[in-house]
């Protein structure tokens, strides 16, 4: 009996053991895909981020509430004043008295000389294929609008490399008076090679271009918003790498690793075009 009760302790032992192993095995693969499931959501939301801070980078700057919303979850911060008021395209179907027209420039080809910080840069502007938007850049510059104004922003992403400029405020924000469009000239891969000369826009917002221009230093990518892509109104015919050495320079400290303020503040001296 003895014996018989020692085997049967023994047995049941094992039996304690093998269940406490098999729970052991269940819970560390648990964990495994547990932890595979929150890499995976990370990764993802990492792609989305960089996908969300890309589009809203012509749309002015995002504010500081916005982007470390977007970091910490793609959220929506407080409501909060937008870089350039936004308007449906249905309440803006057709540009306002202060816009230029585009027959002013249509069929033309203008060009002239862009002075960041002393330097010049050649440009032309094409009236074949985004009439509108040449004559709106034609008509500032004739004004002067540009003389003393800011380039602001600045993305030095391996295929996202563009300066901002032309803010009234030299802060992003934009005029709600002085709106246009339609686009015209967007790139059907959203891919803006080297040299190109760009409208920013408010996003998802085919009536929401205003006084801001991007310069594209190095091939850059750009994915369409709800509105399409971005109005490609010119380039840079030399002096690219002023722009270039201006972005080598680097990001204001306190800023995204890739998307920010200049390190070396850039004003534009002028804007001529004939």
């Amino acid at each position: 009996m003895a014996a018989s009760s020692r085997s049967a302790r023994e047995t049941k032992r094992r039996i304690q053991q093998m269940e406490a192993k098999r729970a052991m095995r269940r819970d560390q693969e648990g964990r495994r895909k547990r932890d595979n499931l929150i890499a995976a959501g990370a990764g993802a939301a990492a792609v989305v981020l960089a996908v969300v801070l890309q589009l809203t980078a012509f749309a002015g700057n995002p504010s500081e509430d916005e982007y470390a919303a977007a970091e910490a979850g793609l959220s929506s911060p407080s409501p909060s004043a937008p870089a350039e008021p936004s308007a449906s395209p249905s309440a803006q179907a057709t540009n306002g008295p202060n816009i230029p027209a585009a027959d002013t420039a249509a069929g033309q080809t203008f060009t002239g000389e862009l002075v960041l910080n002393g330097s010049p840069l050649g440009v032309e502007l094409n009236g074949t294929d985004a009439p509108q938007a040449t004559a709106v850049f034609k008509s500032l510059s004739d004004e002067g609008y540009f003389g003393g104004k800011t380039c602001h922003r600045l993305t030095t992403g391996d295929t996202f490399g563009v300066l901002q400029c032309g803010s009234p405020t030299g802060d992003g924000q934009g005029d709600p008076d002085y709106t246009w469009g339609p686009l015209e000239n967007t790139p059907e891969d959203g891919t803006y090679p080297a040299g190109t000369i760009a409208v920013a826009r408010t996003g998802n917002n085919a009536y929401g271009n205003g006084t801001q221009f991007f310069i594209v230093y190095k091939d850059t990518v750009i994915p369409a918003d709800s509105a399409g892509g971005y109005t490609v109104v010119g380039k840079v015919t030399s002096g690219l790498d002023v722009v270039a050495n201006l972005a080598a320079a680097g990001i204001t400290p306190g800023s995204s690793d890739t998307d920010g303020a200049p390190v070396e503040p850039v004003t534009i001296d002028s804007f001529s075009l004939k």
